[in-house]
């Protein structure tokens, strides 16, 4: 499966986002003032069984009930409290999709920034989300794309990478994803979907 890990390199985590455990499939480091880094690595094995160690069907499930690297990414997602504001080129991860959803059902506020073009390719879950009642703004640029791939959660915590948010990248694609709330890292990320927020204004799904 996709590896996880921490300020100190350590490979271990015990399901807490915003925790390090010394076993287990993954890892968060933080400093004395709270400071989150953790870096995720693709491809898993599987993607995530539903059900997790509830699951009837033992070794002949197909689907994976360890700690993967989407597990923990969609955790990160769940933990929102206030918003999740998405920039990234594509979504067609139906599990990450889901979780947007959910949280927007929730009452989280979530917006999304995402590419005019690939939006409308197959397996696209752009719209449904927007359909769903969540807003949703497009990069409609010639001859380039908005190619981001970050989201902000509470303003605080940024989610970056190479990690296109497909199922493709989930189980084939070497991606990497690192997670950290450092203020040096998330203000850059904060104003540029702002800015790109203002900038698509009039391209609203």
């Amino acid at each position: 499966m996709g590896n996880c890990f921490g300020r100190d390199g350590t490979d271990g985590t015990d399901g807490n986002p915003n925790r390090r455990s010394p076993s287990g499939g993954g890892s968060v480091a933080g400093n004395t003032r709270g400071t989150i880094e953790q870096v995720l690595m693709f491809p898993d094995k599987a993607m995530p069984c539903k059900y997790g160690k509830t699951c009837r069907r033992g070794s002949s499930c197909s689907y994976s009930h360890d700690n993967t690297s989407l597990k923990q990414f969609l955790g990160r997602l769940a933990a929102a409290k206030k918003s999740i504001d998405v920039c990234v080129f594509t979504i067609t991860c139906n599990e990450i999709a889901n979780e947007l959803q959910e949280r927007y059902k929730h009452g989280v506020q979530v917006r999304i920034i995402s590419d005019g073009e690939q939006s409308h390719s197959q397996g696209s879950d752009i719209h449904s989300l927007a359909r769903a009642g969540v807003p949703v703004r497009l990069g409609r640029q010639q001859n380039s794309h908005m190619h981001h791939k970050f989201a902000v959660i509470d303003g605080t915590v940024v989610i970056t990478g190479s990690f296109n948010w497909t199922r493709q990248a989930v189980l084939s694609n070497r991606e990497n994803v690192l997670i950290t709330d450092s203020p040096g890292v998330r203000e850059p990320y904060r104003n540029e979907f702002e800015r790109l927020w203002r900038e698509y204004a009039n391209n609203k799904v």
